[in-house]
């Protein structure tokens, strides 16, 4: 294995990383890449979305207490859009401000989880929590937040393996 920088597009270099078998590897490239920002942001976001979930689940007996909410879909879309509009990898990746989300400078993802609206009508208590559907909603977080890990996980063994000069 060696390392070596090779001049890209003129100005622009990057380490170039070559295994024995000959695969080669910009670290600048898969480190910036849009697929390990988005993970890292999915994870910020389901694991305030856990935080969130087990708040509501905690309080489902409380007299008056509304249930929060975070909207997946909307999160989505917003790295979809942050994907798109980035156009360099040395660019940051950026996710639009929304209503329940927002990046700070440094690019941690905040959020503001609002009050679920009721579906018909509240509790004879005054609340809206439905704990099938919390339980139901924390487990598909859960399952998101494996995803990612895992992903995530793997996009790093890449990186390591290539660093080692070993593949597969």
């Amino acid at each position: 294995m060696y390392a070596r920088e090779r001049p890209v597009n003129g100005l622009a270099r990057r380490l170039l990383i070559r295994t024995r078998e000959g695969v080669a590897m910009f670290l600048t490239d898969v480190t910036n890449s849009n697929a390990v920002a988005m993970l890292e942001k999915t994870l910020a976001f389901t694991e305030a979305r856990n935080k969130m979930l087990a708040a509501n689940i905690a309080n489902a007996t409380t007299p008056e207490h509304r249930t929060k909410q975070l909207d997946t879909a909307s999160f989505q879309a917003a790295l979809r859009d942050a994907a798109e509009r980035r156009g360099a990898p040395n660019e940051p990746f950026q996710i639009a401000e929304h209503e329940q989300f927002e990046a700070d400078e440094q690019g941690y993802l905040k959020v503001r989880p609002t009050d679920e609206p009721a579906e018909n009508l509240l509790f004879h208590d005054g609340t809206n929590a439905r704990i099938e559907r919390q339980m139901a909603q924390l487990a598909e977080n859960t399952l998101m937040n494996r995803v990612a890990t895992d992903l995530l996980r793997d996009q790093f063994q890449r990186i390591s393996s290539a660093i080692r000069g070993r593949v597969g």
